[in-house]
């Protein structure tokens, strides 16, 4: 991720939310993980991260700077990301598919949390 030159902390539950989207557009626009990360991007990986920045902030209703904790840039970084995915959403191909993964996000999201049994599973053998 891009250095920051500052540290804060961010919940385990951003981080795995940051992750969801990453992996979504990840799969999605056909851009590896590795891609987005680091402070050196290609425009492919620069871009998808700017996409999964922004599917963060719409999907999950998080500000910019909860954004950039969780991704690890700055506040100016996300913005910038946030303004370029607006203008992405022009093409009427991506803007169907950020719909439907901010839908999917909000339905994950939305779903209760659930424990795993430590033992066999219900009514099974192992």
């Amino acid at each position: 991720m891009e250095e920051t030159g500052w540290r804060a902390p961010v919940t385990e539950g951003d981080r795995t939310r940051s992750g969801l989207a990453m992996q979504m557009i990840a799969l999605t626009f056909d851009v590896p993980i590795a891609a987005m990360r680091g402070d050196r991007l290609g425009l492919k990986g620069c871009r998808g991260r700017w996409l999964a920045i922004y599917l963060a902030h719409v999907g999950y209703g998080w500000t910019l700077e909860r954004v950039s904790l969780a991704f690890g840039v700055t506040r100016a970084t996300a913005s910038t990301g946030c303004r370029w995915s607006e203008d992405a959403r022009d093409n009427p191909a991506i803007d169907a598919a950020l719909d439907r993964m901010e839908q999917t996000l909000r339905h994950i999201c939305d779903t209760p949390r659930l424990e795993l049994a430590l033992g066999s599973a219900a009514g099974g053998a192992a």
